[in-house]
C-alpha cells in the first residue's frame, strides 16, 4: 500500500537538461500567467509538475517564453487583482490553479484563453457548459473527488459509523459539490452528517476541536482552506482518536488518515499539455476537460493510524 506521493525531483531538474530545446512552433516569446489560489502541497505539486512538463515541451522561461507565477494567498481580492494584471499584460494564456482562481480568471476569458487545473466540478462552478465540449475560451483539468469511494473506505475501517463530520469553506464551490455527494452517501447508509463551516484558516482549529467531539470520523474534501490548515485538523482528530478521511493525498501527508485519489503530479502535467495545444493554435473549446478519475490509489498515513489505534488493512 502506498503511503505518500511526492513530486519527482528529476522532473524539476529538467530545465538544465533541456536548455537547448527549440522554441515552440509558431511562437517567439509567448507570455504565460499562472495564478494559484494559495500555497499548500496539492496545489504546489500541480504548479511544480506544470513547470517541469512545460520545460519538457520546449518552453524555456526567459528564452522563448515568459512565465509569471503568482499566489493569491487565499484572498479573493488578491486573486482578482492578479487576473486583471495578467489581462492588462496581454498574456497569451492564463493558467488558474484551484476553483476560486479559475472562476476569477473566467472573467477575462473573452480576451485571453484560460486553462484551469484542480477544479472538482467545472460545470457546477460555471466554468464550462460541458466537459466534452467546453464551448467557451476556457478548458482544463479536473480533480473530481471520488466521494463515494472514500466514504466506502471509511465504512471498511469504521463499519459502525453513525456520525460523520464534514469540514469545509462555504465559499468554495468545489466543497459544496462534495458536500452534496457526501449527504447523498450518508442518507443511503444511515449516517448522520454533521457540518462545520469555516471562512478562513484561523477558524479551522476551533471548528475541528468542536467537530471531533461530536463525531466518529471526519471527511475533509479537497477544500483549499482546510487543506492549508490540515496539520491543525489532523492534530485535533488525533487527540480525539478519530480518523480524518481526505480528498487529496497531500492532506494524508499532513496527518490525515486515508484517501482514495489521484496523482496531482499528473494533473499538472496534463495542464501543461493543454497550454501547449492552445499556444500552437488549438481553441480551448475544442479541448475536452480532462477528468482524472481512473488509476486511483489508496493512500494511508501509517503514523496517524498508529496514533489513533487503527490497524491498516492490506
Amino acid at each position: 500500500m502506498k503511503k505518500l506521493l511526492s513530486v519527482c525531483l528529476s522532473a524539476l531538474l529538467a530545465v538544465t537538461a533541456l536548455a537547448g530545446c527549440a522554441a515552440p512552433s509558431g511562437s517567439d516569446m509567448v507570455k504565460i500567467g499562472v495564478v494559484q489560489y494559495m500555497d499548500h502541497p496539492s496545489l504546489d505539486t500541480i504548479r511544480d509538475s506544470f513547470k517541469a512538463k512545460l520545460t519538457e515541451l520546449g518552453y524555456q522561461d526567459g528564452v522563448n517564453c515568459s512565465v509569471e507565477y503568482k499566489s493569491a494567498g487565499g484572498d479573493a481580492t488578491t486573486q482578482n487583482s492578479i487576473v486583471q494584471t495578467f489581462a492588462g499584460d496581454q498574456k497569451d494564456v492564463i493558467v488558474a490553479i484551484a476553483t476560486p482562481t479559475a472562476q476569477a480568471a473566467a472573467s477575462v476569458s473573452d480576451k485571453i484563453p484560460v486553462v484551469f487545473s484542480a477544479v472538482s466540478d467545472p460545470v457546477g462552478a460555471g466554468l464550462v457548459q460541458s466537459l466534452e465540449k467546453p464551448e467557451g475560451n476556457i478548458t482544463g483539468t479536473s480533480d473530481e473527488i471520488q466521494v463515494e469511494k472514500i466514504l466506502t473506505l471509511a465504512l471498511e475501517y469504521n463499519p459502525n459509523l453513525k456520525k460523520l463530520g464534514f469540514i469545509y469553506n462555504t465559499s468554495e464551490a468545489n466543497s459544496i459539490t462534495n458536500l452534496n455527494k457526501a449527504k447523498a452517501f450518508c442518507e443511503d447508509n444511515g449516517i448522520e452528517l454533521i457540518e462545520s463551516a469555516v471562512t478562513n484558516t484561523n477558524e479551522v482549529q476551533q471548528a475541528a476541536q468542536v467537530l471531533a467531539s461530536k463525531v466518529e470520523a471526519i471527511f475533509a474534501p479537497n477544500d483549499n482552506t482546510v487543506a492549508s490548515a490540515m496539520p491543525v485538523l489532523a492534530n485535533a482528530a488525533i487527540q480525539a482518536k478519530i480518523p480524518v478521511y481526505c480528498g487529496a493525498d497531500s492532506m494524508v501527508n499532513d496527518g490525515g488518515f486515508a484517501t482514495i485519489g489521484i496523482n496531482y503530479e499528473s494533473l499538472g502535467q496534463e495542464t501543461a499539455v493543454m497550454v501547449d495545444q492552445i499556444l500552437k493554435g488549438t481553441k480551448p473549446a475544442d479541448i475536452p476537460v480532462k477528468v482524472f478519475k481512473t488509476d486511483l490509489q489508496t493512500i494511508v498515513n501509517e503514523e496517524t493510524a498508529k496514533a489513533i489505534g487503527i490497524e491498516v488493512k492490506e
